[in-house]
């Protein structure tokens, strides 16, 4: 990304704004409406979507300030009218500007170039100030129904652990910064069902969650700390794995004695507890959260999405609502949605939200949860709003 001078006429004042320069987008800065000493600045964006949009599409801006939705991809909406899609807003006089355009989350947001996740708009207006936009496409549109892998990924395969009946391949994901910044250390996100995280082609129905692309995004909005993600496939021994069972105690043990020394020793991370994170949907959401609950002193942070909470009669609500030792020092995200499989598993997480907020523990602080409204139990869906554990666990303050 580079910075380009952009003029409405030769009397203008300049205002600089950075963007990946191609022969695809075409950005004019018109200065509307002279403010001289004004303390906030009105600023104007308005989006030419490309031809390959998708029918019925919505369109969204999300930025650096609670205007432009504080990084939430879906939450700011552009109104269409004859002349594109537009978003008015105001900003402080001096604060720079920063925004991506979606279409309602991070894995089909605008791009400038093919296969190319852009950078942010950043700006710092200094009078009033009208943006228009033609993106080349949407992110994915391009990358087709499955999308692709972004990024640099690295693989661990056949690794064993003690008491286990398989072995795994584990995919481990590096952020922006990695070979840059040579000497920092990173948080590490642990995520289950590893095959349907990054890659579409070994992904269960060949779409994948796209976390890579959405914690790129995020990582270059300056929403998350940049993070490892390190994505555990499963085995024929999943549901027994993935609970409160002798085999569920074993994998979480080849997690915490195998797993996670070979990365502290191979990645440059940061390895106490309060920096690592576990994450996982439906029986992977209910081992996210007992790897919290057996091992805080390992794992501080789960992102439990679509989890069964009412796997084996309840068994894990009974034991966190009889629970009455001291406060664990976690950090749990949770959501459901409410269609099919999602509305027999709502009660389980809403139970679990219920029973955490009784023990003490503070809603919007120590655990979130989220209704996925009309949200069916797939990748796809779980695509759609993984950047909010990524947000919730790893958001910068």
């Amino acid at each position: 990304m580079h910075l380009q001078y952009l003029f409405a006429d030769d009397s203008m004042t300049k205002t600089r704004i950075g963007f990946s320069c191609c022969a695809s987008i075409i950005l004019f800065l018109l200065l509307f409406i002279a403010t001289g000493c004004s303390q906030e600045i009105t600023v104007a964006v308005r989006v030419f979507p490309p031809s390959d949009t998708p029918a019925g599409s919505r369109i969204y801006i999300a930025g650096n300030t609670s205007a432009l939705g504080d990084w939430n991809p879906g939450k700011v909406e552009l109104t269409k009218d004859d002349s594109g899609w537009n978003h008015l807003f105001k900003v402080p006089n001096g604060q720079a500007v920063e925004f991506k355009i979606t279409r309602g989350s991070w894995n089909n947001q605008a791009i400038y170039n093919h296969d190319e996740i852009p950078g942010n708009f950043r700006f710092m207006p200094v009078r009033d100030t009208l943006i228009q936009i033609m993106p080349f496409s949407w992110q994915d549109v391009r990358k087709g129904e499955g999308g692709g892998i972004s990024g640099t990924v690295h693989y661990h395969r056949g690794l064993q652990g003690a008491g286990l009946n398989h072995a795994r391949d584990v995919i481990v994901w590096l952020p922006p910064g990695y070979e840059k910044e040579k000497r920092k250390r990173f948080p590490v996100l642990y995520m289950h069902d590893g095959q349907n995280i990054i890659d579409p082609s070994t992904s269960f129905i060949g779409y994948d969650w796209h976390v890579d692309e959405v914690a790129d995004s995020l990582i270059k909005a300056g929403a998350i700390e940049e993070i490892i993600i390190v994505g555990i496939s499963n085995s024929a021994d999943r549901g027994p794995e993935y609970s409160d069972t002798e085999l569920g105690r074993s994998y979480a043990s080849f997690v915490v004695h195998t797993l996670k020394p070979l990365i502290d020793s191979t990645y440059r991370t940061m390895p106490d507890a309060a920096n690592t994170a576990v994450m996982g949907s439906s029986m992977g959401g209910l081992i996210s959260f007992l790897f919290v609950w057996w091992h805080p002193d390992v794992f501080s942070k789960a992102g439990c999405l679509s989890s069964a909470f009412l796997y084996h009669e309840d068994k894990i609500l009974k034991e966190v609502r009889s629970f009455e030792g001291p406060l664990k020092n976690i950090r749990v995200y949770m959501d459901c949605g409410t269609v099919d499989l999602e509305a027999r598993l709502k009660s389980g997480s809403e139970d679990m939200a219920h029973i955490l907020q009784e023990q003490g523990y503070r809603k919007g602080l120590d655990f979130e949860y989220f209704l996925d409204q009309g949200a069916l139990h797939d990748e796809r869906a779980w695509a759609r709003r993984v950047w909010r554990p990524l947000r919730f666990l790893f958001g910068k303050k």
